[in-house]
């Protein structure tokens, strides 16, 4: 039955993926879709091998800006988002300045942000930083904030400090929370990136969707833009396997 539902979870997105494209393609076929306008699949994946060298350098860079950029935001943000969790007084303090901050255009940040460091990988960093630290810290603070308050009582009776309930079943407890919030940040860490290279870099999958556009390249842009759904998505699974082994014991059982 384990190897059956594998099969099935595996097999499944595959069959959406190429039924996805084959859609794509007979549509494009079908209507005479100018490549200028819309490339097909056969398109996109013709520039991405013919292209393979520049597309690969450009990946590369845009990968280690956004793993930087995320790291920051999670050290960041579970350090906050302890803070938070940590006491009433303090989520209740410095929570709505967090939703204030988050609801700033990250876009209108970035012009300020090559101002004071210029142009190159500095600005994609903190873009990356700034986008995706947000998630992290609402979900370590909310897994911190929602341990029940009779279980806290219990274990003050029994002579637990709230050090020692902090570190034992606290942030045990925050552990899927914070898990779950990495999975939203790395994505919105390549938003981020991707969205600074477009204003303020010279390399990077976004200076190259913004080069292919200008030349009217449409494959080659189609092809950053599958690039970068297929480095989150990587990322992503990556989190998930990591998310299931470390905290598998809060997961309903599929049977």
């Amino acid at each position: 039955m384990k190897r059956r539902e594998l099969l099935v979870k595996l097999v499944s997105p595959a069959v959406f993926t190429v039924g996805l494209f084959v859609a794509w393609e007979l549509l494009c076929r079908a209507l005479k879709v100018p490549l200028a306008i819309l490339p097909a699949p056969s398109d996109v994946f013709a520039a991405l091998w013919q292209y393979r060298a520049p597309i690969w350098d450009n990946s590369f860079v845009t990968l280690w800006t956004t793993l930087a950029g995320f790291l920051l935001a999670t050290s960041f943000g579970l350090a906050l988002g302890i803070a938070v969790g940590w006491h009433r007084a303090i989520y209740d303090g410095i929570y709505p300045v967090l939703i204030g901050f988050n609801s700033i255009p990250k876009v209108a940040v970035v012009p300020v942000l090559i101002l004071w460091f210029g142009l190159g990988e500095i600005p994609a960093v903190l873009t990356a930083f700034l986008i995706s630290f947000f998630p992290i810290v609402v979900n370590v603070a909310t897994g911190l904030a929602t341990t029940e308050p009779e279980l806290e009582d219990v274990l003050r009776a029994l002579g637990a400090s709230k050090l020692d309930i902090m570190r034992k079943v606290g942030l045990p407890r925050a552990l899927p929370y914070f898990f779950g919030s990495l999975k939203v940040a790395i994505t919105l860490a390549f938003v981020g990136t991707t969205v600074s290279e477009m204003t303020a870099a010279n390399e990077g999958i976004g200076y190259l969707l913004i080069s292919a556009g200008s030349s009217m390249q449409m494959g080659l842009a189609f092809a950053g833009l599958v690039v970068i759904g297929a480095m989150a998505m990587g990322m992503y699974e990556l989190f998930a396997v990591v998310e299931k082994r470390t905290t598998g014991w809060a997961h309903r059982s599929a049977h």
